[in-house]
């Protein structure tokens, strides 16, 4: 069954989501930023969204990476990069070959065998017409 890396343990998840909160302040506190600051340059109307992110509560938004990274004074891959690390550390992983926060490693999925069976050649197709001549 498919499950989503976000619907894993809920306790883990809050736990890196704290993780990222923690990131995500310090990155404010270096570019010496307040929250109602930091809220005006991405573009969000409440300072107490920034608030909640950095206790772990909520994500950013990916249309709005380019905009926080800005802010944060990042390239925008190096912050998605690290911004993944917590919100998909599955996916992570799979890309950059770490663990990242606390993903587990999955056990390897072999695949059953099957017969392979030959399937025969299509007939050449017959004209649907034929032409009569009055010679």
């Amino acid at each position: 069954m498919y499950s989503h890396p976000q619907q894993r343990a809920s306790h883990d998840m809050q736990k890196l989501r704290r993780e990222a909160g923690k990131w995500l302040k310090s990155l404010r506190e270096t570019q010496k930023l307040s929250q109602r600051e930091l809220a005006q340059k991405v573009g969000v109307d409440y300072y107490t969204f920034i608030s909640q992110l950095e206790v772990g509560r909520g994500r950013i938004p990916p249309d709005r990476y380019e905009a926080w990274s800005a802010a944060l004074g990042l390239r925008a891959a190096d912050f998605v990069k690290e911004l993944m690390r917590y919100y998909d550390p599955v996916t992570y992983r799979l890309l950059f070959g770490e663990a990242g926060a606390t993903a587990p490693a999955p056990e390897p999925v072999v695949a059953p065998k099957t017969a392979t069976a030959t399937v025969p050649a299509m007939p050449a197709p017959r004209p649907r017409f034929t032409v009569v001549s009055n010679d």
